[in-house]
């Protein structure tokens, strides 16, 4: 809301399925909302709704105060807003306005984008979506952020629109940390149950046969590691028991895997790599440890907390 009590007016640069996903529940919401994308044509469902169409990007941002990025990477926003500020007529197209980039990229690129956007009188908030576009807006949809505090909260009643937005704290690239570590867990999830049922279907057995038993094997991931604190408190501490699943029992299952997989003919990378892990767990000394032990040869050196 802004000062009238009136929903604030945001405009939304990108118009990819999350980018649509995200204009539509700001609509819902009761927001006016301006959109800009390479390719009008996007558009024309939003316009329906009652969204309005921005004809450059510099006309996008002067719509209101919160313009949402939603691109395909941070260089993807310097190739869209480096021409408005560099152009006489816009130079301070950016001054007082607050940039949130729900765009992909590397902490380290949010940080950089937050000096940039400093630099043109800019706020930047970094954020990122940790649902498919079509749960935006929806019940359990939640975003990551973090930046400026106070820009942060000023913001957030118009950002809970899309999702329940987390807050992290005030360093930029945080958000992006978080972002791409999740996806880490889900991407490597994907590929594995596409190269298990690979193996499945390679003995002539159909994927339907499979795969409703295989989604059991990942819903009881939880059950192996509770609610992710315990877990947490384990690797902190560096101890890890093993009484019940050690490196060398499971860096076994990790060869047959390879074994299996090779023989059946496909592809190889993502079990070597597993494999690779539990070897040098239990080259460095870890094989009677538990599987957790794997954390000191995948972790930055010194990066534990505590260590």
């Amino acid at each position: 809301m802004n000062g009238t009590d009136r929903p604030a007016p945001v405009a939304i640069v990108g118009l990819g399925p999350m980018g649509r996903a995200m204009a539509g529940a700001l609509l819902r919401a009761g927001h006016p909302v301006t959109v800009w994308n390479r390719t009008p044509a996007r558009a024309a469902g939003l316009v329906a709704e009652g969204a309005t169409l921005a004809p450059t990007p510099a006309a996008a941002v002067a719509a209101g105060d919160l313009t949402i990025l939603s691109l395909t990477d941070y260089r993807a926003m310097y190739d869209i807003l480096d021409p408005v500020v560099t152009d006489r007529r816009h130079a301070d197209a950016l001054a007082g306005k607050v940039l949130v980039n729900l765009s992909s990229d590397t902490p380290d690129a949010s940080r950089e984008a937050a000096a940039w956007a400093a630099g043109h009188g800019a706020a930047f908030v970094t954020g990122g979506v940790m649902v498919p576009a079509p749960v935006v807006g929806n019940p359990g949809a939640y975003v990551f952020y973090s930046g400026p505090k106070e820009v942060f909260h000023a913001h957030e009643a118009v950002l809970a629109s899309i999702g329940e937005p987390r807050y992290l704290g005030p360093d930029p690239g945080l958000a992006q940390l978080f972002y791409q570590a999740n996806l880490a867990v889900f991407l490597t999830a994907l590929s594995s149950l596409l190269h298990a049922t690979s193996l499945v279907t390679a003995a002539g057995v159909p994927a339907a046969e499979f795969l409703p038993g295989a989604m059991g094997m990942l819903t009881g991931i939880p059950a192996m590691v509770g609610d992710g604190l315990d877990l947490a408190r384990e690797l902190e501490a560096g101890e890890y028991p093993g009484d019940l699943s050690t490196a060398l029992m499971m860096g076994a299952t990790a060869e047959h895997i390879v074994r299996t997989s090779e023989k059946a003919g496909v592809d190889l990378e993502l079990p070597k790599a597993v494999r690779s892990h539990y070897e040098r767990a239990i080259a460095a000394g870890h094989g009677t440890r538990n599987w957790t032990a794997l954390y000191e040869v995948l972790r930055a050196d010194g990066s534990a907390a505590g260590r």
